[in-house]
């Protein structure tokens, strides 16, 4: 027996809503795969916070139709797809699938879509090799640091040394001065 109309219009709904929460989207082939090993997938995912979702295409593209940033995904809805939807964790939600891959040997990745943008295979792995946002902000955040301690230390020590020259010119010229009327005297003596 078949979905319902309504049925349908709920898996749309709850893909819409995945998708919303989505920052890439993986689209794997997992022909010959069994119920087994997808739960198993899918428990390899969960610490990552990425789902995995097996739906129709037709459904898949309804639920993207009207989304310009998932439309890239139209040209792989074909054949039995598997969506990994990874919410943040890019780099562990992919390594994850890795793993699974290479115990299975039984799936490939077909391509993904991220910020309205299609990847191959080789641009999901340039995309995870890419810091996280957390290590973004904290080299961003060390580079500030370090330059305010350069930008400090330099504007301290031009004036530091800017008084200690100016307080020395004085310092010498009276050294001198003295030194001039010493040796005036011995001469006068």
């Amino acid at each position: 027996m078949g979905r319902t109309f309504e049925n349908k219009q709920e898996i749309v709904a709850e893909l819409k809503d995945l998708l919303s929460q989505t920052q890439l989207a993986v689209i794997v082939n997992y022909q010959g795969l069994s119920v087994a090993e997808i739960t198993d997938l899918r428990k390899r995912l969960q610490p990552s916070g990425a789902v995995c979702k097996v739906t129709k295409n037709t459904l898949m593209g309804v639920a993207i139709a009207e989304d310009d940033s998932w439309q890239p995904m139209e040209k792989f809805l074909h054949g039995t797809n598997a969506f990994l939807l990874v919410k943040d964790d890019l780099k562990g939600a992919i390594k994850a699938y890795q793993d699974f891959q290479k115990a299975t040997k039984k799936t490939e990745i077909r391509g993904g879509v991220m910020q309205g943008m299609a990847l191959d295979e080789d641009g999901i792995k340039a995309v995870i090799d890419l810091p996280s946002k957390e290590e973004l902000m904290a080299r961003i955040a060390y580079a500030i640091n370090a330059n305010t301690r350069k930008i400090a230390v330099g504007v301290n020590a031009v004036p530091t040394k800017l008084a200690v020259g100016i307080k020395e010119v004085p310092g010498k010229l009276v050294r001198a001065i003295k030194a001039v009327s010493e040796q005036g005297k011995d001469e006068a003596a």
